[in-house]
């Protein structure tokens, strides 16, 4: 059964103003929740794309190492990326494929700085690395609940006792985030991989 030619016309306008409707509709609440930014902007504030930069450098930074060196592919290493800035923890076998680890991801696109820090020498334990995530999340615990530093703005990572602090600070920032870290028990060593806006 044919419908007349004017319901015709009748069902393509109203499916045309409604979507106008939608899209008038959105566009409000788009702009009505842009009112709600603040004023101030947090310089330490990684963007989205950042952030998406920095999963896609630690994606494809693990691949590149484990095909620079053929020693790379059982090593034991942490590679950890903050607003372009790389950190290498762990444990390799010789000065070549240390050496190899970290020349393979400067050449990745987004990676502005690396932070070479692999040991050569055998893996820690399971002990050791459980021992590491606990020092880890005692020092972000301990962080968050400074008044002194915004906690979420820093990345701990720690390996064999040492504990590396990564994030965007400001000077007096990065001052009470080592401050507070060293107050934790465990922590054998700081290392500041911390990027300055100020």
């Amino acid at each position: 059964m044919l419908l007349p030619l004017t319901e015709y016309a009748d069902i393509i306008l109203r499916s045309r103003f409604s979507r106008a409707m939608t899209t008038m509709l959105l566009c409000q609440s788009l702009i009505a929740c842009s009112l709600f930014v603040p004023a101030s902007e947090d310089y330490g504030k990684r963007t989205w794309g950042t952030r998406l930069d920095d999963q896609m450098n630690q994606t494809r930074g693990r691949k590149v190492i484990r095909d620079a060196h053929p020693e790379l592919e059982k090593a034991h290493f942490s590679l950890t990326s903050f607003n372009g800035v790389v950190l290498l923890t762990g444990q390799v076998a010789s000065e070549a494929s240390k050496q190899a680890a970290g020349l393979a991801v400067e050449n990745l696109r987004q990676v502005r700085t690396v932070h070479n820090k692999l040991e050569i020498s055998g893996p820690t334990t399971l002990v050791a690395r459980s021992n590491d995530s606990f020092i880890s999340t005692k020092v972000k615990s301990a962080l968050i609940a400074s008044k002194a530093v915004n906690g979420q703005r820093i990345k701990v990572v720690t390996e064999d006792g040492v504990v590396y602090l990564m994030g965007l600070l400001t000077r007096d920032e990065a001052e009470a985030a080592v401050t507070r870290a060293r107050s934790v028990y465990g922590v054998q060593k700081i290392v500041e991989a911390f990027e300055y806006i100020n």
